[in-house]
């Protein structure tokens, strides 16, 4: 068998596999073909890989041979080879349904592990935890770097400096692993969630966790945000802006499968907050959680900065791949069999779960 594995397209620096993943894969007598220079901004080189066993090829040797092709980024419909191939990676396809019926008349099988089902077994091939968590860490270093003034209290000869005020929206891996790094660099934080049920973790952390009751239930929507009742959002609304004219610092995560970030921060909100505050919104590719985001851009309104990024996890490219690669060789071993050959076992809810395109067809309940 032989495992390809693309260079993505940038400005993703990430790579599906660093060479400690390909050893696993070699040692267990696959073949790893490697793009020229696909690790180079993750901090691996061609050599790197070959020492542990991988060819270095081209992209068009790859697609013509390798059964199983690994990018994590959507790769042009022009890349498909003519001959069946299975393809994992991160492809968004409750965003990308006209994108997912394109692909799926080449016959190529895609899995997206963005779709795989959020259970305990699936918890070692979760790739949007393993990136969520570094996009909570850089997004308070960012914010730190962005902020005008100290994070933590000071008490000098020259004076005092109260400590920066942290607003996190949502506790999911991102949010809690923000709390985590905002309270090491010595930042008060209040953590605002609709699942009551993370108020112990929260809290946990060392962080205020904000309240608001009759939230509708998001204990099963894989740490995303649920849709709420009208009534519930202008409660939420109004027990933000409290929260938001008080912070020095917000960062916000909140998003919903298949739909636009719930908008959760207002214009009139951001006008409340003293100037030489930041906002790092998370959500910004799927339209952000404050009225003024624009992804990949930092706005300033009113001395108020707002840094839309969703892609934080490629600003830590050697660590992000690391765990991303140990993702993947965890779900290799679902279609892969002792004997290095291919089996799609569709009895396997992971596998199921995680398959877009099959056999020409978009097979993905939630896609359809």
């Amino acid at each position: 068998m032989i495992i390809g594995v693309l260079k993505e397209p940038a400005p993703e620096t990430r790579v599906s596999l660093l060479p400690e993943g390909v050893a696993s894969l070699t040692k267990k007598g696959i073949e790893v073909w490697v793009e020229k220079d696909a690790g180079v901004t993750a901090s691996a080189t061609d050599e790197d890989y070959s020492k542990v066993g991988a060819s270095v090829k081209s992209a068009s040797e790859i697609l013509q041979s390798a059964e199983i092709v690994l990018a994590i980024q959507t790769p042009a419909v022009a890349a498909w080879p003519k001959k069946a191939t299975v393809w994992v990676g991160v492809y968004q396809p409750l965003y990308q349904q006209a994108v997912m019926k394109d692909w799926a008349a080449s016959g190529n099988t895609v899995f997206s592990l963005d779709m795989l089902p959020r259970t305990t077994r699936a918890q070692s091939m979760d790739v949007l935890s393993s990136q969520a968590n570094i996009a909570g860490y850089k997004a308070v270093l960012t914010a730190a770097g962005m902020y005008p003034r100290y994070f933590p209290m000071f008490m000098t000869a020259a004076g005092s400096i109260a400590p920066a005020k942290v607003l996190i929206l949502g506790a999911g891996v991102a949010g809690l692993q923000a709390i985590a790094t905002a309270k090491r660099l010595g930042a008060v934080v209040e953590v605002f969630d609709t699942r009551p049920a993370v108020k112990e973790e929260v809290m946990s952390l060392g962080a205020k966790f904000v309240e608001v009751e009759g939230a509708a239930d998001a204990s099963k929507a894989g740490g995303y945000a649920v849709e709420q009742s009208e009534d519930f959002l202008k409660r939420q609304k109004a027990k933000i802006a409290e929260s938001i004219a008080k912070a020095d610092i917000v960062i916000t995560t909140a998003q919903i499968p298949g739909k636009k970030a719930p908008i959760l921060i207002t214009q009139e909100m951001i006008e409340a907050m003293r100037k030489g505050s930041v906002i790092i919104d998370i959500a910004a590719a799927t339209g952000g959680n404050t009225e003024l985001t624009k992804n990949n851009e930092t706005i300033v309104h009113k001395g108020v900065s707002i840094y839309g990024n969703s892609a934080l996890p490629a600003t830590m490219p050697s660590d992000a791949s690391k765990l991303y690669g140990k993702n993947i060789t965890n779900f290799l071993q679902l279609i892969i069999t002792k004997e290095n050959a291919l089996n799609l076992n569709w009895e396997d809810d992971l596998v199921k779960g995680s398959c877009v395109n099959f056999g020409g067809e978009v097979v993905h309940e939630r896609v359809k």
